[in-house]
């Protein structure tokens, strides 16, 4: 067989495997709607996987749920270590619901032990994973993190600037993380290459304790918002 010929065979096979892998997909997209459903109201998490116990914004993040959930709100994390864990050891401490999206990666994340069993969810596509972060949160708590988590704040903002979801609360914790980069959003982003509106910064809130966490959601649905899922 020449290199062609190889090269066409090994095409034609990955076409046919693509072809299959939306079985996958929707499978996890089924899994995902029927266990989320379930659950009612909740409130997703976001930060850093690296994030170790003593850090002053894992204890934070684990008050912030702690608070949430004896709102009656059920805490959703991304499953792993760091933020996550401390996100569901907060839900958990006071037997809120506690739920844990987990994804498959080579180098992360074994599922932290604060995750409800019954609540536990195991993705390998990260777009469908972030379909459930979106879908059935009530709103978005953003601690320090990574690319991952700017990955995720900015789908959120995305997703209430061009009003495919309501505009629900998004809320970054903590200003010395955050602060440079709104700066320089609205400096440079709004203000000098106008490739935002003037406005679009208000979508964010930036917070510095969890109290101020907490009273943002409370006041939100006070009002005459729904507590329902996104869309």
């Amino acid at each position: 067989m020449t290199e062609e010929e190889k090269a066409r065979k090994d095409w034609t096979q990955y076409k046919a495997e693509s072809s299959w892998a939306i079985f996958k997909v929707m499978s996890e997209f089924v899994e995902g709607y029927e266990k989320m459903n379930r659950i009612g109201p909740c409130v997703s998490i976001f930060g850093s996987a690296r994030t170790p116990a003593d850090s002053k914004y894992y204890i934070i993040a684990e008050e912030i749920a702690r608070k949430l959930a004896l709102e009656g709100y059920g805490i959703i994390s991304g499953g792993g270590p760091g933020i996550m864990e401390a996100a569901n050891k907060g839900a958990h401490s006071v037997g809120g619901a506690s739920v844990g999206l987990n994804i498959d990666l080579p180098h992360e994340q074994g599922a932290n032990p604060y995750i409800d069993m019954d609540k536990l969810l195991n993705f390998r596509y990260f777009f469908v994973r972030k379909v459930m972060f979106v879908k059935y949160a009530q709103a978005f708590v953003l601690l320090p993190g990574g690319f991952g988590t700017l990955d995720e704040m900015f789908e959120c903002l995305t997703l209430v600037q061009t009003k495919k979801i309501e505009k629900i609360p998004i809320i970054l914790y903590g200003s010395e993380f955050w602060r440079g980069m709104l700066d320089w959003i609205a400096t440079t982003m709004r203000d000098k290459e106008h490739t935002i509106s003037p406005n679009d910064l208000d979508y964010l809130q930036l917070v510095d304790s969890p109290e101020e966490v907490v009273k943002i959601i409370r006041d939100y649905y006070r009002s005459e918002h729904a507590l329902r899922p996104n869309f």
